[in-house]
């Protein structure tokens, strides 16, 4: 086994329920979907402790989350792939087409999730070689500003681990006196560098750019510049170019940091993330199940379904890298099913999807949660934007309960969107805060009942709540 791979699949270890407390932090509530994706995620750590010769008959257990908009289902997809550092694509079953139609071929998202990761792996490495990076710019830019330091002397300071150096010497007074040396040019140097006060000094140096034409024939496709590069058909081009110390650090870094990330071996990794850790998160798939019209925008739906299925059941995919299996991809399927149900797909993708979890919609004591609980809760955003002012923004109980109430009623009168009604009602909120922030000469404000009401109070009167709140 490859113990670098392990470590990266599984980075603490987590049990599900360690896995579902780390979820917590960031949603609120459906504690049925988040076990079901953390039993998912540690029976990946399980599967690669599995003798080899069983390993590979191991599958992972596709998810279907069933729930209306706003509830967490991409939230809680994306967080277990951060938590698992893993390759994670969000697509959209709606946008694939079967294949003789105009629109995305099912294959593509495929090589889009090892672009990911080798954009995660490269990433890694090039923390890994930081230092050494950090190291290379600072020498090259202290050779360039030699010219800006003079050599200067300053006494000799010692701890005590020195004391059986020749730290004194005698003058030819006879007089003991404390032994100086000279701080050269590079030492001094070194030291403005780091403590910026050279990062408007301009230098000149190196640079690498692509080839004028490399967008213009690749129709801004990366993929095709690199190969048009690696041909030669478009080299890069390099030439002299005078920047500030700032800027000329950052390129400085940039160039080492990709001489030291060994590529050939941030691909081999990137493709093995992706075919044992990978994460698919198919959203809207309930847009491609129902009866077959034959015409108009639903062309097809049980083909799109057919296509999508050798690649959730196990394919060979060929991708730019090199081939990618994607038999224990794990793919994480959503969708909001109002006028359909899991029934309607064809009985092969059913049973590509064993798990099917459903996610309740918020109540109004989920919204005051939502609204207090996460690390990245709304309430802490705008104060954390109006602290940049100086402004110390503060909520009571009440005008929290408030808030999640008119979330509550609006979902309940116009179309359940979830948490992301929070968004809108924030926003109308902090309106007239968010503007006049800069001008009011306040250190601290206190949003109370009466003030949300306030705002919010010829919102409500109005019947057509759509108007105000989307």
């Amino acid at each position: 086994m490859d113990d670098t791979f392990a470590h990266d699949l599984d980075p603490g270890g987590l049990t599900p329920r360690e896995i579902v407390a780390e979820l917590d932090r960031y949603v609120v509530g459906q504690r049925e979907a988040k076990r079901a994706v953390a039993v998912a995620l540690r029976n990946r750590w399980r599967r690669q402790r599995v003798s080899e010769d069983l390993r590979d008959e191991i599958h992972p257990k596709n998810i279907i989350l069933i729930g209306p908009t706003g509830v967490g289902k991409t939230e809680i997809a994306r967080r277990l792939a951060r938590l698992a550092r893993a390759p994670f694509l969000k697509v959209e079953a709606s946008k694939f087409t079967e294949i003789g139609y105009v629109g995305r071929d099912v294959e593509s998202m495929v090589r889009d999730l090892v672009e990911l990761a080798v954009e995660l792996v490269k990433g890694e490495e090039s923390r890994r070689v930081a230092a050494r990076s950090r190291e290379y710019a600072e020498d090259v830019l202290v050779e360039l500003l030699e010219d800006l330091a003079t050599p200067t002397r300053r006494p000799l300071v010692l701890d005590e681990e020195d004391e059986d150096r020749k730290a004194f010497i005698v003058g030819d007074d006879g007089v003991v006196q404390r032994e100086e040396i000279t701080v050269g040019k590079i030492d001094l140097l070194r030291q403005r560098l780091r403590q910026g006060d050279l990062d408007d000094e301009y230098v000149e140096i190196e640079v690498t750019e692509s080839h004028p034409l490399g967008d213009a024939l690749s129709g801004g496709r990366r993929e095709l510049g690199s190969v048009f590069e690696g041909m030669g058909i478009l080299p890069k081009q390099h030439k002299k170019k005078r920047l500030r110390v700032r800027d000329a650090r950052r390129v400085l870094r940039t160039r080492e940091t990709e001489r030291l990330v060994d590529m050939d071996r941030v691909v081999e990794r990137a493709l093995e993330r992706t075919e044992q850790s990978g994460i698919i998160f198919l959203d809207e798939i309930d847009k491609i199940t129902g009866a077959e019209s034959g015409h108009g925008p639903d062309v097809s739906r049980q083909g799109v379904q057919r296509d999508l299925l050798p690649i959730i059941e196990g394919s060979s995919v060929t991708t730019k890298y090199g081939v990618v299996k994607t038999d224990h991809v794990l793919f994480i399927a959503a969708g909001a099913f109002h006028t359909a149900s899991p029934s309607d797909l064809i009985p092969e993708m059913q049973g590509r999807f064993p798990v099917r979890v459903e996610l309740h919609s918020l109540s109004q004591r989920d919204f005051e949660r939502i609204l207090t609980e996460p690390r990245n809760a709304l309430t802490r955003q705008y104060a954390a934007l109006l602290e940049t002012e100086g402004l110390c923004v503060s909520f009571d109980d009440a005008a929290i309960a408030e808030i999640a109430a008119i979330a509550c009623r609006a979902n309940t009168s116009l179309e359940d969107i979830g948490a992301r009604r929070l968004h809108t009602i924030m926003e109308l909120v902090f309106d007239e805060l968010a503007f006049d922030a800069p001008e009011l000469g306040l250190d601290s404000f206190n949003v109370t009942t009466q003030y949300v009401r306030g705002r919010l109070d010829g919102v409500l009167e109005d019947g057509d709540l759509s108007r105000y709140i989307l």
